[in-house]
């Protein structure tokens, strides 16, 4: 544990996560306004006591719609990660165990779903499928598929060569109990590491596809449906667009830094050569 306080960047970025996370929580039980209901009469009003972020063009709490977009950005990034990371094991480890055509197949459909930009090919597949929050967690957890089954495969081939797995094998271990006793465990950091990495990509890309309308549908609220309902409005009163501004980037700084520290704490020799 002290090893975890010890770096800043872990205590940082779990103590954004945490607010974020509890914010999202608190608002399944509490909200200052109801998030959707209008107040025509309270339109575009600046930061108050009885307004503590403002209201937005519809007259809503802008506070209560950042605290469900809150619920909306973890509920998806957590579905997407969780998808690309389950998927992408069963394909990288297939890959490495097996080798041969089924590696090389395998890995060149990778590397063609890598090779399109996450934000583009998530816009492709909402595209085609439709709009939708459903449709987002499927085409976010699709291009995290290529990055989880790269990683497990290099990390898959570098550990079976290992003494110890060896050592495993020779003493009559059955494959299925190498690979879940002694490989999987080993290669379980870096995956933590870059789970951390893509969830803060899915919220971007989560707020990319609300704010083409191709994400979270009206009235529920999203960070990203903010920013684009809020722009037209930029010169009457930029709260609107300001404050779901602020609530992507302390998400993705929070996330990256979490994931920034537990690299650092699992792998202290990167962290000695990242520092250099």
């Amino acid at each position: 544990m002290k090893r975890y306080l010890k770096n800043k960047n872990f205590l940082i970025g779990i103590i954004i996560v945490s607010l974020i996370v509890i914010m999202a929580i608190v608002s399944f039980f509490y909200t200052p306004y109801d998030p959707n209901k209008m107040h025509i009469r309270d339109r575009l009003k600046p930061p108050s006591a009885k307004h503590l972020l403002g209201t937005d063009q519809y007259g809503r709490d802008i506070l209560s719609r950042i605290m469900k977009g809150a619920v909306n950005s973890i509920f998806v990034g957590i579905l997407s990660v969780g998808v690309g990371l389950l998927f992408g094991l069963f394909f990288g480890a297939i890959a490495a165990y097996f080798g041969g055509w089924k590696d090389e197949i395998i890995m060149r459909i990778m590397d063609v779903l890598y090779g399109f930009p996450p934000v583009l090919m998530a816009i492709l597949i909402t595209s085609i499928l439709g709009p939708g929050i459903r449709n987002s967690i499927l085409a976010i957890g699709i291009f995290n598929i290529p990055v989880f089954a790269r990683l497990t495969r290099g990390s898959f081939l570098s550990t079976k060569e290992r003494d110890f797995v060896q050592a495993a094998r020779a003493l009559g271990d059955k494959e299925s109990v190498i690979i879940l006793k002694h490989i999987f465990p080993n290669i379980i950091s870096p995956i933590i590491v870059q789970s951390a990495t893509q969830f803060a990509v899915a919220i971007l890309a989560e707020a990319a596809l609300s704010y083409l309308g191709l994400g979270t549908q009206p009235p529920n609220a999203s960070w990203g449906r903010m920013l684009k309902e809020a722009q037209t409005y930029m010169r009457l009163s930029p709260w609107p667009a300001i404050f779901p501004g602020l609530a992507i980037g302390f998400a993705v700084l929070g996330v990256n830094m979490l994931g920034d520290g537990l690299r650092d704490i699992f792998d202290p020799k990167l962290s000695h050569l990242g520092r250099k």
